[in-house]
């Protein structure tokens, strides 16, 4: 080792001295001199809804009037069936219910009967049980026949396929004049009344996305503003980040996009250059009645912005100077 180097070293072991007589330094309230940082994170626009609207019933596909990229409306029809098997029951179910209402009306009017001349010892006890029991079974098949007409009835209504919310068609999947089973699919959407802001957040940053109030979303120069929905208590053991969810307050940018999540940290923050270290620790030096006195940050890192804790907005900070001064 040379003896510069030998001199150097020795040099760096040695305490601090004082800083040396007239010394000046310059200091400003911390109000004047905090700073928001902004705060960032890779996001993505996600659909909650990425349905595939598939047959309810078995027939062949007679229409799909509409196109991917097409944007539909809430109710709006994706697909027509061959509904013709599906009528002929309802209207066969319908027979059947008008069958059954007769035969239900015969037998009241046969148990009504029943009841007086029961009461004129005309009949036996036992075959006004007998009507009872005719009476009680026609009134349950009614019911049964009605359920069977509710039941024709939806199924003609699943010949007309409609979408179940506002969406864009992502895919046609299905092709008129094939015969569809229940569950075959038919159309891709994508739905549009409910989009989030998907976005992976360091876990240190995720505390001043709570507070955060100007949310925003960039996308090719676009600014879209946000707001928080939730953010996931759980930390990814792979990445170490946490997920955020948040919703577009405004317009909305297209599903799918992927940008950038930026907001601004609502606690008061000092710039790196104010920052020095003093006994291996970092922080500023703020004034105080015997003089500037060192305060440490213990969050703060080196180069970056730090968390101004500890300290009030009226705080004076030294400024200008900081650098020949000495921890008392």
């Amino acid at each position: 080792m040379s003896r510069i180097a030998a001199l150097l070293f020795v040099c760096a072991l040695l305490p601090s001295l004082p800083a040396p007589a007239g010394t000046t330094w310059e200091s400003r309230p911390l109000r004047e001199v905090a700073i928001a940082p902004e705060r960032t994170a890779q996001a993505q626009v996600v659909s909650l809804n990425t349905t595939r609207m598939t047959a309810e019933i078995a027939a062949p596909i007679l229409a799909l009037p509409v196109e991917p990229g097409q944007v539909v409306r809430r109710g709006e029809v994706l697909a027509r069936l061959d509904c013709r098997d599906h009528e002929l029951a309802a209207r066969q179910a319908e027979a059947r219910l008008a069958a059954a209402e007769a035969r239900s009306r015969l037998a009241a009017l046969q148990h009504e009967r029943a009841q007086r001349l029961v009461s004129e010892n005309f009949i036996s006890r036992d075959l006004l049980d007998t009507r009872q029991a005719e009476y009680d079974a026609a009134r349950a098949a009614l019911a049964v026949e009605r359920a069977a007409l509710e039941t024709a009835r939806r199924q003609v209504e699943k010949c007309v396929v409609r979408a179940p919310f506002p969406a864009i068609v992502s895919e046609r999947l299905g092709q008129v004049g094939e015969m569809t089973a229940a569950g075959s699919p038919l159309v891709a959407l994508i739905d549009t009344s409910r989009i989030e802001v998907r976005a992976e957040v360091q876990a240190s940053d995720a505390g001043s996305l709570v507070t955060a109030r100007d949310a925003r979303f960039t996308l090719d120069g676009d600014t879209y503003s946000l707001r928080l929905l939730r953010l996931s208590p759980a930390i990814d053991p792979v990445s170490r980040l946490r997920q955020a969810r948040l919703r577009f307050s405004g317009r909305a940018a297209p599903v799918g996009a992927s940008g950038r999540l930026v907001w601004s940290d609502a606690a008061p923050h000092l710039p790196a250059e104010l920052l020095v270290r003093r006994g291996g620790r970092l922080g500023v030096y703020v004034e105080s009645g015997a003089g500037p006195r060192f305060h440490p940050l213990p969050m703060a890192q080196e180069g970056r912005p730090a968390r101004a804790e500890g300290l009030t907005p009226e705080r004076r900070i030294v400024v200008r100077g900081q650098g020949a001064l000495q921890a008392p």
